[in-house]
C-alpha cells in the first residue's frame, strides 16, 4: 500500500454503499481496495436492519400468540430471554457478515484493509498514517445516532437503538424519545418483549396522516403511551428517568432510549484536507453523480445524505463507482432514479409507502386526488381476524396517473415492491385497477384501493 500501488479506486467504508461501489468497478475490471475501521459490513447487517428485524420478529411471535384471535386455538407465550435472542441475533449478524460480505469480496478479488482512513491532501488517502493513492476515492462511512442537546441527558445511562439490542434483560419500563422509523420500531419491539412503553415525540411525521392515526391505534392497543410533544429535558428521580416535555407533561421508565435521527460519520476523514465541503446538515456535498466539492472523490450511502435505506445505499454506492471510474468513452452520467421509492417501518402492522404522499404531490404541483381504503374492505384482513389498517393511494386528478401509495397494514412492505412497478410504470390507477390481483392476499387491496377512484359503492369479495 503505497503512492505506486496503482489501485483504481479507494473505498472508504465496508457496508452496502462501500460494497455496491466495490463490485461494480471489479465487474468493470478495475482494481478496488477498501478501507474499514470497524467492523465488516457497516450499519445494515452489524447494528440496523438484520438485528432490529430479527428481534422484531421475535418480539411479533410473543405478542401474536398473547393476542391470538381464533377461538379454539389456544395459544400462550412466557417470560422473555432477551439474552438468548440477543445471542441468536449475534449468530445470525456473524453467519451474514461473512456470507454477504468477507465471501463476497474474496469472490470478487478486492481486499479489505483494517484502519483508519484519512486524507492528506486533495489526491492522497492515508490509512493509519501510511499513504496510499488511487485514481479515485469513494467515502462511504455511514451515519451513527445522533445525540441530542437535551439538558440533562449526560446525567443519564441511555440507550440507543444500538445498545438497546445488547441488553439481556428486558425493562421493565421504558421511555423511547423520537417518533420516526427507529423510535416507532424500538418502541413496539419492547412493548411485545414485555416493557411498560412511553414514546415521545410526534408518532411517524413523515406518514401520512390516516396511517399515523391507525398506527396510534396499534401503539393504544399495545399499551404504549404516546406524549407527542418535543423532549426539553431529562432527569433522575429515584430509580427512574422522567423526560419533560414543554408542556409539563412527563415520561417516566426505569430506562431511556433516545432515537431522534442519524448524523453522518465523518470523524477522523479529514475532508477538508482534501477540499471536501459538507452541508448544513453536516453529510458530505454532493451534487446528482454523488461527485464531492473535489472532482477525485465521491460520497455515497447515507453519509452523502441520501435516504438512509440500505437499498439506496447500494444505487448511491453503483453510481458513485461507475461515475468515478468513468473514462475516455464519456463523461459520468450514472444517477439514481428516486421515482417510486418505497420504504417500510416494521411495526406490526407494518407501515410503508412508495412515491409521492399527497402534500408531496400538491407541492409539486399536481391537481391530486386521494383514496383510502379501509383494511375492513380487504378479503385477507377478515379471515386474518384484524383489520387494523389503511391503504391510500395518490394519484394525479388529471391524468389518473399513480403518484403514491401508502399503507398501515399486515405485510404492506411487500406490497410497495407492486407499488412502485406501477409508479415507475407510470400506470393509471384504472391500469392498476384492471390489473390481475390474487385473492385473500394482502396485495390486493392495491387492486380495491385503485378501483375506488372510478366506483366507491361496495363491492363483493371477488368483485
Amino acid at each position: 500500500m503505497n503512492d505506486d500501488s496503482g489501485v483504481d479506486l479507494a473505498v472508504v467504508g465496508s457496508g452496502g454503499a462501500a460494497m455496491a461501489a466495490a463490485i461494480t468497478a471489479r465487474q468493470a475490471g478495475r482494481s478496488v481496495v477498501l478501507v474499514e475501521r470497524g467492523v465488516l459490513g457497516g450499519t445494515c447487517v452489524n447494528i440496523g436492519c438484520v438485528p432490529s428485524k430479527t428481534l422484531l420478529a421475535a418480539a411479533g411471535a410473543r405478542h401474536a400468540a398473547l393476542n391470538n384471535p381464533f377461538d379454539g386455538v389456544p395459544t400462550s407465550a412466557g417470560a422473555v430471554d432477551l439474552g438468548a435472542l440477543v445471542r441468536q441475533k449475534d449468530e445470525l449478524i456473524e453467519r451474514l457478515r461473512g456470507a454477504k460480505y468477507a465471501e463476497v469480496a474474496a469472490a470478487y478479488g478486492f481486499e479489505v484493509i483494517s484502519g483508519q482512513a484519512s486524507f492528506i491532501d486533495r489526491d492522497t488517502l492515508a490509512v493509519d498514517g501510511q499513504a496510499m493513492r488511487a485514481r479515485a476515492y469513494v467515502v462511504a462511512t455511514g451515519s451513527e445516532p445522533v445525540v441530542p442537546a437535551l439538558p440533562g441527558l449526560d446525567s443519564v445511562d441511555w440507550l440507543t437503538s444500538t445498545t438497546a439490542m445488547e441488553l439481556d434483560e428486558v425493562p421493565e419500563s421504558l421511555v423511547v424519545v423520537g417518533g420516526g422509523y427507529v423510535g416507532l420500531e424500538q418502541a413496539q419491539l419492547f412493548a411485545h418483549l414485555g416493557a411498560r412503553v412511553s414514546l415521545v415525540g410526534r408518532v411517524a411525521p413523515r406518514a401520512e396522516p390516516e396511517l399515523a392515526e391507525g398506527l396510534r391505534g396499534v401503539f393504544s392497543d399495545d399499551g404504549i403511551v404516546m406524549l407527542e410533544e418535543h423532549a426539553v429535558s431529562v432527569a433522575v428521580e429515584g430509580d427512574q428517568v422522567v423526560v419533560r416535555a414543554a408542556s409539563g407533561a412527563a415520561a417516566r421508565g426505569a430506562r431511556l432510549l433516545v432515537a431522534v435521527g442519524r448524523s453522518a460519520r465523518t470523524d477522523g476523514l479529514e475532508l477538508a484536507a482534501a477540499g471536501i465541503d459538507l452541508d448544513e446538515r453536516g453529510f458530505i456535498r454532493t451534487d446528482a453523480l454523488q461527485r464531492t466539492t473535489n472532482p477525485r472523490v465521491y460520497a455515497a450511502g447515507d453519509v452523502s445524505g441520501a435516504p438512509q435505506y440500505v437499498y439506496v445505499a447500494a444505487a448511491t454506492g453503483r453510481a458513485a463507482a461507475r461515475n468515478a471510474l468513468a473514462g475516455p468513452a464519456g463523461p459520468p452520467d450514472a444517477q439514481v432514479d428516486y421515482n417510486g421509492l418505497p420504504a417500510v417501518v416494521f411495526t406490526s402492522p407494518q407501515l410503508a409507502s412508495a412515491g409521492m404522499t399527497e402534500e408531496e404531490a400538491l407541492e409539486q404541483g399536481y391537481a391530486c386526488a386521494c383514496r383510502v381504503l379501509d383494511l375492513s374492505d380487504v378479503p385477507r384482513a377478515l379471515v386474518n381476524r384484524d383489520t387494523r389498517g389503511v391503504v391510500k393511494v395518490v394519484a394525479d386528478a388529471t391524468t389518473g396517473r399513480a403518484l403514491g401509495v401508502h399503507a398501515l397494514a399486515d405485510g404492506a412492505g411487500e406490497i410497495m415492491l407492486a407499488a412502485t412497478y406501477a409508479i415507475r410504470a407510470g400506470m393509471s390507477v384504472d391500469d392498476v385497477a384492471d390489473t390481475w390481483a390474487p385473492y385473500l392476499t394482502m396485495a390486493e387491496s392495491l387492486r380495491i384501493a385503485a378501483g375506488l377512484f372510478r366506483n366507491e359503492m361496495p363491492t363483493s369479495c371477488c368483485a
